[in-house]
C-alpha cells in the first residue's frame, strides 16, 4: 500500500507573533510512504526537488536514515499505538526551500505523520497528529497551519496540550514572499536570540500581537501597519539576514504597504500588501538584496486556506 500527502509551506511568527501565528502558503512538499515487501530492507528515504537550480549540497547534508525527522515522527505515531515502524519506502518531492523560514520541516513531518495514519488504519486522530507533531517540530506555529491551512493562532499548554484558531485572512491582501538564495538554520536563528528579555519589549509584543488579530478581523490596513512590529525576534535576527533592515525600510513609510516582516526564522522575508504596485515591490526587494551580490526569488501568493490533504 502507498499513500501520498501533499502539504502547504508556512511562514511563522508574522511580526509580532513569535512562535504562535503561522500562515499557509501554495507552495508544496508532496510525501509518499510506501511499505516494503521485502523483509530487513530497513528504511529508505529519497528527496526529490523540481527546482533545477536547486542546490543538491543541501539535500546531501540531510539524514536519510531513522535520523530523519519524517522518520522520527512517524516511528513516535507507530509507538503510539504499540508498534515499531516495518520496513518503509519514503518519498520527499521537495517545492519548498530548505532554511529559508517556509517550514520545510513542518511540511515533512506532518506528510509523513498523515501517511503513516493512513497506511495504520487511521488511529490518530487530527488533535493526536497536531500533538506529535509539534512534539518533533518544537512548536505549533508552523505544524497548525501545514495542517489545518489559512492562518493559524497557536499553542502549547503547561500540560502538553495544543490549542488552535484558525482565523479569517482578507483575501484582498496579498503576500509577496522573498526568498533570497542563502541558508539560514532555525538553531543558528534562535541562538542569537536573548534568554531574557526587557518587561516592556514583552508588553510590546503583547499589544501589537492584540492588534494584528483583531486587524486581520477587521480587515483594518491602518491598524494592521502599525500591528505588525516586533521586539522580540527580528531585531536580534536582523544582523543574520543582510539587507533585512533596508527592505523593511523602503517599505516603512508606502501607502499600501501593511508591513513587512521576517519569514519564521528567515531569511525569507514578506511583503503584505493591498491595491499597491506588485512589480514595483519585486523591483525593490531585487535593487537591495542584488546590491549585495545575493539572488532573490519573489513569488506573490494568496494565504493557502486548505492544509495538508491526500493525494492520488
Amino acid at each position: 500500500m502507498k499513500v501520498s500527502v501533499k502539504v502547504p509551506a508556512t511562514s511563522a511568527n508574522i511580526g509580532p507573533g513569535f512562535d504562535c501565528l503561522g500562515l499557509a502558503l501554495p507552495i508544496y512538499n508532496t510525501i509518499t510512504i510506501e511499505e516494503t515487501v521485502l523483509p530487513g530492507t530497513g528504511i529508505e528515504i529519497n528527496m526529490m526537488s523540481e527546482d533545477e537550480v536547486f542546490d543538491e549540497m543541501i539535500f546531501d547534508n540531510i539524514p536519510k536514515d531513522e535520523n530523519s525527522i519524517v522518520y522520527k515522527a512517524v516511528e513516535m505515531l507507530y509507538n503510539s499505538i504499540g508498534q515499531e515502524p516495518s520496513e518503509l519506502k519514503i518519498n520527499i518531492q521537495s517545492q519548498i526551500p530548505i532554511t529559508r523560514g517556509l517550514g520545510s520541516s513542518a511540511a515533512v513531518i506532518v506528510g509523513g505523520l498523515m501517511a503513516a495514519n493512513k497506511l495504520l488504519g487511521s488511529p490518530a486522530d487530527e488533535t493526536a497528529l497536531l500533538s506529535i507533531a509539534t512534539e518533533v517540530e518544537g512548536h505549533p506555529d508552523n505544524v497548525a497551519p501545514a495542517i489545518l491551512g489559512g492562518f493559524v493562532l497557536s499553542s502549547q499548554e503547561e500540560d502538553g496540550s495544543i490549542i488552535c484558531q484558525k482565523l479569517d485572512w482578507p483575501e484582498e491582501w496579498d503576500i509577496t514572499v522573498c526568498i533570497p538564495d542563502f541558508e539560514l538554520s532555525t538553531n543558528i536563528a534562535r541562538s542569537v536570540l536573548p534568554e531574557n528579555i526587557p518587561l516592556s519589549d514583552a508588553v510590546f509584543n503583547a499589544k501589537h500581537l492584540a492588534m494584528l488579530i483583531n486587524a486581520v478581523n477587521k480587515k483594518d490596513e491602518k491598524l494592521m501597519k502599525i500591528a505588525l512590529k516586533d521586539k522580540l525576534h527580528q531585531p536580534y535576527r536582523e544582523k543574520l539576514v543582510p539587507g533585512m533592515k533596508e527592505i523593511m525600510d523602503a517599505f516603512k513609510h508606502e501607502d499600501g504597504i501593511l508591513g513587512t516582516v521576517l519569514s519564521g526564522a528567515g531569511p525569507t522575508m514578506l511583503v503584505i500588501s493591498h491595491k499597491y504596485d506588485l512589480d514595483k515591490i519585486k523591483a525593490t526587494v531585487k535593487e537591495i538584496w542584488e546590491g549585495q551580490s545575493i539572488k532573490v526569488d519573489i513569488k506573490t501568493l494568496k494565504v493557502e486556506p486548505e492544509g495538508a490533504k491526500f493525494v492520488e
